[in-house]
Formats: C-alpha cells, sequence, structure tokens
C-alpha cells in the first residue's frame, strides 16, 4: 500500500505505461457524485451499479467546450472519493459516438480487461478540484496515493469453474486467486477449452506429475499450451472448464481413458480441434 508521509513517489504513469496504456491516447474522467449533471441527466451516487456508471459516462454534452469534438479510444475512469482522491472505476475502449442530438453525444463504450487488478483498488490523488476531465499525459503525472490490498476470491469449485482466457490469465497471476491455484494444484484431470467464436472445442488432460494447474498455466502464458491444433488461433476467445478431476494417485492410463471417451462423446476429433 502507498500512503501519504513516505518517501515513496509513484505516479499514475507507470501503471498506465505496464498496462499497455500510452497517456497521449488517452481520456481520463473522474465521475462526482451528482443527483443530476448540467445536462440535465441523472447523475451516480455512491450505491450506483456498474451498468448505471456505464450508462452515466456514455452520455455527454455536444459542447466542444465541455467534452473533446474527437476523443480517444482509451478512457480511464474514476470516481470521485473525497477531498482531492479518486478511486479507479474501469478502463473504457471508446468504439465511436452513436448520437448527438445537438445537445448530448451518445457513445459505444466498451468494458476493457486493462488494469482490471486495480478496479477499485488503485487510489489518486486529484490535483485540478475543478476538472472532471484530463488529458493521459496531465493525469500521468498525478500521485498514487493507496493501492489496495486485494480481496481473495473463493474457489467454486471443480464443477462451476468456466474461464475465459483472459481470467485464466488473472487466476494464475494473482495473489487473490491462491485458493484457486491450490486446489488446481490438488488434482489431474480432462478438461474442455471451446473457441466461443465458432463453438469448435478441444479436449486435453493433465496426468502424472503435471497437474491441472500447470497444465493450465501454459495456457495463461501462450495460448495453446504446445497443441499443434491451437498454435495458429486467438486464445482471447478460449473459454475453459474441466470434465472430470481425478486423485494425483490415479495411474495415467485411467485419465487417458476417460480422455478418449469424451472426445468420442462431444465429437471433438470430427468437428472439433483434436487431431487424435
Amino acid at each position: 500500500m502507498v500512503k501519504k508521509g513516505t518517501n515513496v513517489t509513484l505516479t499514475l504513469e507507470p501503471i498506465l505505461g505496464s498496462a499497455g496504456i500510452r497517456p497521449e491516447n488517452t481520456l481520463v474522467i473522474r465521475h462526482a457524485f451528482v443527483k443530476d449533471d448540467d445536462n440535465g441527466q441523472q447523475g451516480i451516487h455512491a450505491d450506483s451499479t456498474d451498468a448505471e456508471i456505464m450508462k452515466y459516462t456514455q452520455r455527454q454534452s455536444a459542447r466542444p467546450r465541455t467534452f473533446p469534438i474527437d476523443p480517444p479510444r482509451t478512457w480511464v475512469v474514476f470516481l470521485r472519493e473525497g477531498g482531492d482522491r479518486a478511486r479507479f472505476w474501469s478502463v473504457l475502449e471508446n468504439c465511436g459516438e452513436i448520437t448527438n442530438d445537438g445537445v448530448l453525444r451518445t457513445f459505444d463504450l466498451v468494458v476493457s480487461e486493462l488494469m482490471a487488478d486495480l478496479r477499485n483498488r488503485l487510489v489518486i490523488g486529484w490535483r485540478s478540484p475543478r476538472a472532471w476531465r484530463l488529458n493521459g499525459t496531465t493525469a500521468a503525472g498525478y500521485p498514487v496515493m493507496e493501492i489496495a490490498d486485494a480481496q481473495p476470491v473463493p474457489f467454486p469449485g471443480f464443477d462451476r469453474l468456466v474461464l475465459e482466457h483472459f481470467e485464466l490469465q488473472a487466476v494464475m497471476r494473482e495473489h487473490r486467486y491462491a485458493a484457486w491455484c491450490t486446489a488446481l494444484s490438488s488434482v489431474l484431470g480432462v478438461y474442455l477449452i471451446t473457441d466461443m467464436r465458432d463453438g469448435r472445442q478441444y479436449v486435453g488432460k493433465a496426468d502424472g506429475q503435471e497437474s491441472i494447474r500447470q497444465r493450465w498455466s501454459a495456457y495463461a502464458v501462450n495460448g495453446h499450451g504446445g497443441n499443434v491444433e491451437l498454435r495458429n488461433l486467438d486464445p482471447s476467445t478460449f473459454r475453459f472448464s474441466l470434465l472430470r478431476v481425478f486423485d494425483p494417485s490415479t495411474p495415467t492410463r485411467l485419465i487417458g481413458e476417460a480422455e478418449s471417451h469424451f472426445k468420442n462423446a462431444l465429437g471433438t476429433r470430427v468437428h472439433g480441434l483434436n487431431r487424435n
């Protein structure tokens, strides 16, 4: 945690950089809690849902002095937290303007996974109390006041485990998923990868000395885990789940038989991504 009064000087710039966000191509917003804004639209409050905050962010003034005519693609959004503090809410991708009635403009915004591990944890000092939006190069110099410890995420159980590729990367990287890594390290098994673009599936196994966690960590790193069938595909649309788990003492032969059964049952050799 970074606090006032320490000798550590940390700004927003290296945090943006580590996420691959270029400040010069970024808009940084700090929402205040208001009943209604200057445009007459309903504001947000401390208990607003993510959907309400997103809707509020999508609608901006059509006046050039209030909002940029051509806003950048990346928006980094904070919420005011008393005084000069601003707590990070999310990074949004601006996919363009949808409507403009001369008073309000509506933008097509999509939640980005950039800096997702810092949501609700990162707090910066907002040096310009009257400014609610800044260009990224200005905000990059703002001080980081706090990075709160991440709350542990409870393991949902093997039968309920479904992970997108970016979620798998977070599980393997972030301490808050320690319970997940412990559980996945304790079992061998047969797993399923589904390419959500076209529905094709791949059945794989972790056996012998290789746990599910070890096997899946390879997918988290390179997306294909060494499998020729997956090497030329984009892993961002992969979804991971478990078909059956085994005790580490289970003979390799039995796990291989289970893998073969699921390949036949799901037709992944004929209609999917398995070659054998």
